[in-house]
């Protein structure tokens, strides 16, 4: 086994070690930390606040599997070529919304709580309570399944509405109304115009936390 091969399955294995909670919060503190100290991100540096997400944030999500959730049954109906559009515009979407949501954090503390782990499960929600003084506490909660090499998150769950089944019933109704294709074009457009309305924006504006499909 070459030194490469040996790295990554010690990263690997190292990964798969962290327990799910544990995992979330380091990673949800570490990202904070940065966008709390980077000087080009809190003047409104959208660019680079996306690079943070890419770099951090992304890797920790399942797509594929949050995409088959949103579009429900009508999954099936769609070819090969058509799920791997839809997954890429509905990654783009997420990120996009995460990214706004990111973007309004001004010193909020959270905390997190032990997860119910099941000996050998395979699956877990690990709870987090966003606190704010003047506001009351806001929960946000993470679904997340185990792989092959690490934990992953499948839905996030604010306040117990989760983020991915309400996308389905607008998605049920495009499909309904212009099939697959529909879909993919109705989530590419609500893309372009995102890019378009932040293109027009400020430097420090960012649009607002909100499902961009309403």
């Amino acid at each position: 086994m070459t030194l490469a091969a040996q790295l990554s399955c010690a990263q690997e294995a190292a990964q798969e070690a962290v327990a799910p909670d544990a995992l979330v919060k380091a990673l949800t503190f570490e990202v904070l930390a940065l966008v709390r100290h980077d000087k080009d991100i809190q003047a409104g540096n959208r660019a680079k606040l996306a690079e943070l997400i890419e770099a951090k944030i992304v890797p920790l999500f399942d797509f594929d599997r949050m995409t088959q959730i949103a579009v429900a049954r009508n999954w099936r109906l769609a070819t090969p070529e058509q799920q791997t559009m839809l997954i890429l515009e509905f990654r783009t979407l997420l990120v996009r919304t995460y990214s706004a949501a990111l973007s309004s954090y001004s010193n909020q503390a959270v905390e997190f709580r032990p997860p119910h782990l099941a000996p050998g499960g395979t699956e877990v929600m690990v709870r987090s309570v966003i606190k704010q003084p003047g506001t009351a506490p806001l929960s946000m909660d993470y679904e997340m399944e185990k792989t092959a090499t690490t934990w992953k998150v499948f839905d996030v769950k604010v306040e117990g509405v989760s983020l991915i089944t309400t996308y389905r019933e607008v998605f049920a109704s495009k499909v309904r109304e212009s099939g697959v294709g529909g879909l993919i074009r109705l989530l590419s457009d609500k893309n372009r115009e995102i890019d378009d309305r932040n293109r027009g924006r400020q430097t420090g504006d960012f649009p607002a936390p909100v499902s961009y499909l309403g």
